[in-house]
């Protein structure tokens, strides 16, 4: 496959851009099926980047070129493809759109300034993409619309358009439309230009037909009302409505200004089968999308917290780049993506990589100097070497060990680190293990370079159970991590994930343990006598000695306590830990010479396993909080789920948009596919998170099936 690639990259090298001003940062938004990875193959050919376009379904395009992808077919991590138009770079951000990897689209939004959503002619869009636009509406971030795939048997631009301006709002407007009567291209609502595409791209500049005028005369009055409302020159809709022709130059320029600040969020269609609309996307990135100059640089302080002066995209400012990617290959190793903020990374210079505040998904607070060999521009998985990159723009650094996603790469001389962004947490547990010995040495190799670049996988080695658990986004993503692991030599095979249960007394019930032997001439012996009884939920082990007149000698009463909570640990029924009891030592019996510290051990565990004999063990199990965000029209679907996973709802509340927010206690149980089974019932538009609340005892049919 990658060979096929090649043949298809333009060989020139890549050229380092110097000024931040000429760089655009756009990252590719949308469903999955959309189309965005073929839009970003079409625009690497628009723009001369590569000489013929690679296929999805042929595994030959340059943003998936994951073995998981291809067998996918899909999207399965974020890709850069940066092309040129004009003196801009423009590098284009492809990230997955199926909810699974929402972990590599939320490093592209890190790494992008503006999204360009791709939404497919005739399909609509669904809640997931919904909520991702306000997510970028919530931090002011650039968005512009491409309907995509014009050529698809459903295609209706103008459904579409009225689609996006129902989910996504007022301020998505189209600046181009189709052509009628079968003419292949669109016409500028503003300047009422057709641009002919029935040569393929680049466009033909013509006139367009009268009738489409009249058609569209109604959008390009909306266009322009809409483009006035957001200038900043407030008599321009006096004087618009006075019946005077706004000069082009003017709302153009308007239109731009708006779109840069993130108010007005224009809309074009596109077929990157025959070009249509090419242009015009490039065109509308690179002079209405904002540059890095523009974008907010994130937060710094130095890696022991302290708070440093806000920096700017200064090519001249402190070193101050993130790792947003992190990947292996198989000839060079170690992949870091990088954006870089402020500052300029070159080769051959020493860096600090700080990590901190991920600790809880496994990736342990870290602080290294590494040294830069070489610095790339990304093309996919293509690495053309640059003697620089500048802030504001993308590049690879490879064999940096100890690189994570999320790091920051600072100076050692002036050390920075940034708070990584938010990541999603992981909630389907999948359990592996290593089919052979030799395996498991591969197995943990790949495991710590797999954790190290997915902060989305959390890796958990249950002490309880013994398992090694691999927390996932989904099948999906599971698909690709077990994919990966086999990959790079392990084979490994799943398991059914076992949830660790507790066991407790039912009653009261006392207890005898007697340890008596004689062997070589040395004897052991002990004897005690105890009283279980079980404590409220939480109250852990209580141990209370009330031996009177010596029959146990102060000395082994310690002894009696740490066999009774060595056998509590290994459990006395099917293996559980018991807990939530207190202990009474109350009586027992000792030998001069013959009685010990093993001794008593032993007894007090023999007299815990008799009073386990004389009343009823209950056995419990672990209880989660569900909150879960959904919209109102699935409640009652989602509710009765709830209930045939013996779950209790603790309430309910109304959120905006038409969402309901449910909070439930759900035994662990009935949470290993939850988060399968809830995309599933509603159609990936609700989200769930979990804590854990405590043990509650499990029904007894349900307890009998688990013996």
């Amino acid at each position: 496959m990658a060979e096929k690639q090649a043949k298809t990259i333009d060989a020139g090298a890549a050229v380092a851009v110097s000024d931040p001003g000429k760089v655009r940062n756009v990252v590719l938004v949308g469903p999955s099926g959309a189309g965005k990875t073929t839009l970003a193959e079409a625009l690497l050919v628009a723009s001369g980047t590569l000489t013929r376009a690679g296929s999805v379904v042929d595994g030959t395009t340059v943003c998936d070129h994951d073995p998981a992808a291809v067998r996918q077919q899909r999207s399965v991590g974020l890709a850069v493809a940066p092309v040129k138009h004009g003196d801009v770079k423009i590098n284009l951000i492809d990230t997955p759109g199926y909810a699974d990897f929402v972990g590599e689209l939320r490093a592209g939004l890190r790494a992008a300034d503006a999204a360009l959503f791709v939404v497919c002619a005739g399909e609509g869009v669904d809640p997931a993409t919904v909520a991702l636009w306000e997510e970028c509406a919530a931090v002011g971030m650039p968005r512009a619309v491409v309907i995509a795939r014009l050529d698809h048997p459903r295609a209706d631009v103008e459904g579409e358009i009225a689609a996006c301006q129902e989910a996504f709002g007022a301020g998505v407007l189209p600046l181009y439309l189709p052509a009628g009567g079968g003419r292949q291209g669109l016409i500028g609502l503003i300047t009422q230009r057709f641009f002919d595409y029935s040569a393929g791209h680049p466009p033909v500049l013509g006139e367009p037909d009268p009738a489409d005028l009249e058609r569209l005369t109604g959008a390009r009055n909306e266009l322009i009302e809409g483009i006035i409302a957001e200038s900043e020159d407030e008599t321009l809709m006096d004087r618009y409505l006075a019946g005077e022709d706004i000069p082009e130059d003017t709302l153009i320029t308007d239109l731009e200004t708006a779109v840069a600040r993130g108010s007005f969020h224009p809309v074009i269609p596109v077929c990157a089968a025959t070009g249509v609309g090419l242009a015009e996307v490039l065109d509308g990135i690179a002079r209405a999308f904002p540059s890095p100059l523009e974008h907010a640089v994130p937060e710094v302080t130095s890696p022991d917290g302290v708070p440093r002066p806000r920096l700017a995209a200064d090519p001249a400012g402190p070193l101050a780049a993130e790792v947003v990617r992190t990947a292996a290959d198989s000839y060079v190793g170690r992949v870091s993506l990088v954006r870089v903020f402020s500052g300029t990374l070159r080769p051959e210079r020493p860096v600090h990589v700080s990590g901190h505040g991920l600790a809880e998904r496994g990736h342990a607070d870290h602080d290294t100097d590494e040294r830069v060999a070489h610095v790339y521009s990304p093309l996919g998985q293509t690495l053309r070497e640059v003697p620089f990159c500048v802030a504001g723009d993308l590049c690879a650094l490879t064999k940096i060990g100890s690189a994570e996603t999320g790091d920051t790469v600072s100076y050692p001389d002036d050390p920075l680190l940034m708070r990584p962004w938010r990541m999603p947490e992981p909630l389907l547990p999948v359990a592996v293990v290593a089919k052979t010995r030799s395996d498991e040495d591969a197995l943990a190799r790949n495991l710590s370079r797999l954790v190290a670049g997915d902060p989305t996988l959390r890796l958990e080695r249950n002490a309880e159970t013994g398992q090694l658990v691999l927390w996932c986004m989904g099948e999906a993503h599971a698909d690709v991590v077990l994919s990966r692991l086999r990959a790079g030599g392990a084979d490994v095979e799943t398991q059914e994930v076992r949830i660790p249960l507790r066991s407790t007394f039912g009653g009261k019930a006392s207890g005898h343990g007697r340890h008596v032997k004689q062997s070589g001439g040395h004897g052991q012996y002990a004897v005690c006598d105890i009283e279980v009884e079980p404590l409220e939920r939480g109250a852990g082990f209580e141990f209370v000695d009330r031996v009177v007149g010596g029959a146990v000698p102060h000395q082994f009463i310690p002894s009696v306590e740490k066999g009774v909570r060595a056998q509590l640990e290994k459990g006395l029924v099917d293996g559980h830990p018991v807990v939530d009891v207190r202990v009474t030592l109350f009586d027992g019996k000792a030998h001069s010479v013959d009685s010990s510290d093993a001794a008593f051990q032993t007894a007090g565990a023999l007299a815990l396993k008799d009073a386990a004999t004389k009343t009823r063990m209950v056995l419990l199990e672990p209880l989660d909080e569900v909150t879960i965000t959904l919209p109102d029209e699935h409640l009652g679907t989602v509710l009765g789920d709830l209930s045939s996973r013996r779950g209790r709802v603790l309430g309910t509340e109304s959120a905006e948009g038409g969402q309901t927010v449910v909070r439930a206690e759900v035994p662990a149980t009935g949470l290993l596919r939850y988060a399968i089974d809830l995309r599933s019932l509603t159609s990936g538009s609700a989200t769930f998170t979990r804590r854990h609340v405590r043990y509650d005892p499990m029904p007894e049919n349900v307890a009998a099936a688990a013996h």
